[in-house]
């Protein structure tokens, strides 16, 4: 066992410091304000920089030219060290860092002394005799741990050991599972004592473990460790002092949300059972799209299941079209998109060794390669043997594409569905080509399904420019929110798994997918029971993928109208969730912008509460919104908590109830609980049945005035890759209130045209209606008959049902304007 205790020498160079102790050699750049590497090996010399998640450092990587279009190269903060008895200190703007002699270790703290991270004395960097290192951290009893990707159980992740390791997880457990499909080194810590929150980042792709807090020795102070299988410990400290800001600054370090089409917030409908028909399994999916426009389900997209691409053996080769179940793939495509609908095919990495093509992805010298080089490595895959591309060869990506191009994308497809790139390759030692540097495919596993989003992000950049791509991908690492929107595999249907996926998709949020999602209904099981059914789909319309996918095994397939009695309940579900989608895209391009989730825990809005640190199934979507949904089996009364820090209001009978307490609701199975914070915005769009075929022609905004706040809404052309030179609008609405009413101040900036036509505002008005409403300096015209009013294009209406003014106007040219609401009472008596 390697274990370093004291320092050696410790040195200052150009932008960085040296430190070599007893045991490993480190490196410490101080990046900006907010992040420290701390990147530590016990060999002899430190392995060539080459890192497939950054998009921000502060040296040379040799695979800068493959990232050119991502990396930005910062200038690092200058080092000044100074020594005293105990230690060497390393001041920063935000964070100094401290560097223990004898025992060593490092020690961060902020400005005021408060210590946010700490190795474990005499226990900081270990390195057992099968190279496997590990990195103790000193912890105390007011901790909570988030983040870690894509996991099971609930959000705080205190007391569990979790394994970092990619696999196909059919039926897997939401409440207990471990691993899953994804990678991603990284945790949020948050002191609940000092209610200071910071992060670490392991930029390691080797299989690993994290212990936090589950192993107890009776030696040593409590602690949480980072354990690797191989390379370097290289950690990144991310300063907050607020969950939100380590979110923000994560994602400077491994990029923000690629900025999906406007249509992927709509419904992807799914299923294997229709690919896998006889023949006709075209007809199935035009008839299921149409089946939803008859029923009053909007659709906008359909994930083609693996089962086109079945050959007369039933195995899958991937862009194989079955022409049996599709005799004419263009004209399939083309109808689809009469009716507003995208294709997204399934493609695997995995080719099986009868795989038709197997000659031409050999010349190609596509595959990943056995240890000695002289092969392509072989091992178990879905159907049999197979050999797997190599996302990291340039010969890998260009062959790949190549077959995508002919198969999928000259046929108008523009989405494209990664499925099964866990890479579970059994011999560590197979070699990939890493871009040139030639590595063990152990060091690189999720590094794979990451370049392979990379991979066809060029593919449809190479076949059309200005085509925004829609990808989704099954497994990754950290950074793949760059590239694709992410869900978390097969999920068995069970109530524990709508429950629990919940916490699975906010622990991916605040580990900087943004974008992502879990199977509607469930995947692998039986068909759920029409209450279960019903409560996932009301669930699943607030995550960012929305998809009922299904393989159910009892010869079921998970519709929206399987059981026709509840259709009206999916119905309304959905459609609550398509008048959302201008809320939903603008918290994606605020993803896109800051790293920001879009579905959050209650803590990341509310760390100031300690009631909601453990809190895992509420959550908010976006800053507004509270959602509270009912997930336990036969609940008639629901119990909900609402966070200090603000008032909230039930927009189910739009009644206040003050913040930093629980209050009990009856619930029946039409009931999606949402409450609107104080000052919160939420615009959103009536009548939207289609996101391709349909411009929104009228905006309407939701308004809580009591709090000054504000909202950007997002709009661009949603398809288009145009946004990128600038072709974009925001338009900041900002909200204040005075004693002679309230002032809604709208600000336009950008050159995009909108479609919006019209705007309505819905305000609320809990004490007393408006004397009269006035849009950029001219008053209005009220209404009291509300017939009139609906007929009016300008207008306003007070509802005393709802307690809402209701403003309707035509959208202003001008880049700014304010809409007033005056309050003042009139005095009907006097006059």
């Amino acid at each position: 066992m390697k274990s370093s205790r004291k320092i050696v020498r410790i040195k200052p160079n150009q932008g960085y410091l040296t430190v070599q102790t007893d045991g490993a050699q480190f490196q410490i750049y101080l990046i900006d304000d907010n992040i420290i590497r701390i990147r530590g090996t016990f060999a002899k010399s430190f392995a060539p920089e080459a890192s497939y998640a950054l998009v921000k450092t502060a040296w040379n990587d040799q695979l800068d030219d493959l990232f050119k279009d991502e990396r930005e190269q910062v200038t690092p903060l200058p080092i000044q060290l100074t020594e005293n008895d105990d230690e060497y200190l390393v001041p920063g703007p935000k964070y100094d860092l401290h560097i223990e002699k004898n025992p060593f270790g490092f020690k961060i703290t902020d400005k005021s002394g408060n210590v946010v991270h700490e190795d474990l004395p005499k226990r900081s960097f270990l390195q057992d005799d099968n190279g496997r290192s590990f990195h103790y951290s000193r912890m105390g009893d007011h901790n909570y741990f988030y983040g870690f990707g894509e996991k099971s159980g609930k959000l705080n992740k205190f007391k569990r050991r979790m394994r970092m390791h990619n696999t196909d997880s059919l039926g897997w457990n939401a409440a207990k599972s471990d691993p899953l499909y994804k990678m991603i080194p990284f945790y949020i810590d948050l002191d609940s004592q000092q209610n200071m929150a910071s992060g670490i980042f392991y930029n390691n792709a080797y299989d690993s473990v994290f212990d936090m807090d589950c192993e107890h020795s009776n030696y040593w102070q409590r602690y949480s460790y980072f354990e690797c299988d191989g390379g370097d410990i290289d950690l990144f400290f991310i300063g907050g002092p607020t969950v939100k800001d380590v979110v923000e600054h994560y994602t400077d370090l491994t990029g923000k949300s690629a900025l999906a089409p406007l249509a992927s917030f709509g419904y992807m409908g799914s299923t294997m059972y229709y690919t896998e028909l006889d023949q006709h399994s075209d007809e199935a999916i035009l008839d299921f799209v149409d089946t939803c426009k008859k029923n009053g389900i909007p659709c906008d997209g359909f994930f083609l299941s693996s089962g086109y691409t079945s050959g007369k053996d039933g195995k899958r080769y991937v862009f194989n079209w079955n022409k049996q179940r599709f005799p004419n793939p263009d004209d399939f495509v083309k109808e689809l998109k009469k009716r507003g609908v995208l294709l997204a095919p399934n493609i695997k990495p995995g080719l099986l060794l009868t795989h038709p093509f197997m000659d031409e992805f050999e010349k190609g010298n596509a595959f990943v390669k056995t240890s000695d080089e002289k092969g392509f490595e072989t091992d178990q895959y879905w159907g049999g043997d197979a050999h797997f591309i190599d996302f990291t060869s340039e010969n890998g990506r260009n062959t790949w594409n190549r077959f995508m191009t002919k198969a999928l994308l000259s046929k108008g497809i523009t989405s494209i569905w990664n499925d099964n790139n866990e890479y579970e390759i059994s011999n560590g030692d197979a070699v990939v080509d890493a871009d040139g540097l030639k590595k063990p495919i152990k060091s690189l596993k999720p590094i794979m399904p990451t370049m392979m989003a990379k991979s066809a992000k060029k593919a449809i950049h190479d076949y059309d420019p200005n085509i925004r791509p829609y990808l989704i991908n099954r497994a990754g690492f950290a950074g793949i929110q760059r590239y694709a929107q992410t869900w978390a595999g097969d999920n068995r249907t069970s109530w524990t798994n709508v429950k629990y996926n919940v916490p699975t998709v906010l622990g991916m949020g605040l580990s900087g997918v943004a974008n992502q999602g879990c199977d509607i209904g469930g995947f692998d099981g039986p068909a759920p029971e029409p209450e279960l059914f019903v409560r996932w789909v009301q669930n699943g319309i607030f995550q960012p993928r929305f998809s009922i996918h299904s393989s159910n095994t009892d010869n079921t397939v998970t519709e929206p109208w399987m059981y026709p009695e509840y259709t009206s309940y999916i119905r309304d579900a959905i459609q609550l969730r398509y008048r959302l989608v201008p809320y939903f895209y603008s918290l994606l391009f605020e993803a896109s912008t800051k790293g920001s989730p879009i579905m959050r825990p209650l803590v990341y809005e509310f760390q100031d509460d300690p009631k909601v640190l453990e809190e895992s199934f509420e959550f908010m979507l976006g800053p507004s919104l509270l959602i509270a949904n009912v997930l336990d089996k036969g609940q008639t009364m629901k119990k909900v908590y609402l966070p200090k820090g603000a008032d909230w209001v039930n927009l189910a009978d739009s009644q206040y109830y003050e913040g930093g307490q629980t209050i009990e609701l009856p619930v029946d199975l039409h009931s999606i609980p949402m409450f609107l914070r104080t000052g919160g915005i939420v615009p959103t769009a009536p009548h939207l049945m289609n996101l391709h075929n349909q411009s929104i022609e009228q905006l309407n905004l939701l308004i809580e005035p009591s709090v000054e706040a504000s909202f950007m809404l997002y709009e661009d052309d949603g398809k288009t890759n145009d946004y990128q030179k600038g072709d974009y609008l925001t338009t900041k609405f900002a909200v204040s209130s005075s004693d002679d009413g309230v002032v809604v101040d709208v600000t336009n900036n950008g050159t995009y045209k909108t479609s919006v036509q019209k705007l309505q505002l819905e305000v609320m008005c809990p004490d007393v209606a408006p004397a009269q409403v006035s849009v950029a300096g001219t008053e209005i015209q009220q209404f009291l008959n509300h017939e009139k009013f609906e007929k009016a294009d300008q207008g306003w209406f007070f509802n005393g049902e709802n307690r809402r003014v209701i403003v309707k106007l035509s959208r202003p040219e001008e880049k700014k304007y304010q809409i007033h609401l005056n309050f003042a009472v009139k005095d009907l008596i006097s006059i």
